[in-house]
């Protein structure tokens, strides 16, 4: 059962791609109310249920909170940014690289030992997003530029996922995920007031959108994946989330007739393929 919520989980987060193209709001607007509404809707029971765990905390640990909810800020405005330009399917593979930036910061920051076959799962899973990103150079510089913007993406998401493995070894997903979100939202409004662009004005669906993104995609989602970790091994987690692609291009397909090249396809399949392998030998004992 736990097992199905967490599948449960990875189709949740795979709304996120076609509820932004469903909008016409700029990316960072539906962002900011992403991870505002979100927040809103899990600050009254964590100040009922979690108001010691926040007053221990200690000041390290608040500042290692904050600076994730900065990076799931970025990611989250790159990430919907990237889907004005590019695939659905192309932003879902580039996004899900993130496991591999997670891989390179462990060995560099945490010595942490990459296995041969994990090397091959790198190796293929670049491979896959080369081919990816040539397909879409024959596109038009827009569609390479969306894969970049994704990729960074999942750059920053990567550090958030580090900061998150340290930290929820001594706080809760609730207490964890609340300081992120506020501190994502924080982030976000910033960079709308510096650019210039208007909180309020848009058309309802781009509310809902934001809305539907906060309950599916990040309580039903993201949290869910946190929560998971408590019950199941870090390994299946990881491979759970190998589903993201298939299922967002399922919708993309599904809702706006949006079919994906072969070459994309094929760069998919191997990109998955390479993360697939990557995770089943990196974390061979995890429970």
């Amino acid at each position: 059962m736990k097992k199905l919520i967490i599948i449960l989980g990875v189709v949740g987060v795979s709304l996120s791609a076609p509820l932004v193209r469903i909008s016409s709001a700029p990316a960072m607007i539906l962002a900011f109310y992403r991870v505002a509404m979100a927040g809103v809707l899990l600050l009254p029971y964590v100040l009922l249920q979690n108001r010691e765990e926040l007053k221990g905390m200690s000041r390290k640990d608040w500042i290692l909170a904050l600076t994730s909810g900065v990076c799931l800020g970025l990611h989250f405005s790159l990430y919907f940014e990237s889907l004005r330009y590019t695939s659905i399917a192309s932003s879902v593979v580039f996004v899900d690289t993130e496991v591999f930036f997670v891989a390179l910061i462990m060995l560099v920051i945490f010595k942490e030992k990459i296995p041969p076959l994990g090397w091959a799962g790198i190796l293929a899973t670049f491979l896959g997003s080369v081919i990816i990103a040539l397909s879409d150079s024959g596109s038009g510089g827009g569609a390479l530029l969306g894969d970049m913007i994704a990729l960074t993406g999942a750059v920053v998401v990567a550090i958030y996922t580090i900061i998150g493995k340290v930290l929820r070894q001594r706080i809760s997903t609730t207490t964890y995920t609340l300081l992120v979100y506020v501190a994502a939202s924080v982030t976000v409004l910033i960079l709308l007031l510096v650019t210039g662009v208007p909180l309020t004005g848009y058309q309802p669906v781009d509310y809902w959108a934001a809305f539907g993104m906060a309950v599916f995609c990040t309580l039903l989602g993201h949290s869910i994946f946190s929560w998971g970790l408590k019950y199941e091994s870090a390994a299946f987690i990881s491979n759970s989330k190998l589903l993201e692609p298939v299922f967002a291009s399922l919708i993309g397909i599904a809702l706006f007739r949006e079919i994906p090249r072969p070459a994309v396809i094929l760069g998919g399949l191997i990109v998955i393929g390479g993360v697939f392998l990557y995770t089943r030998v990196s974390e061979p004992k995890s429970s």
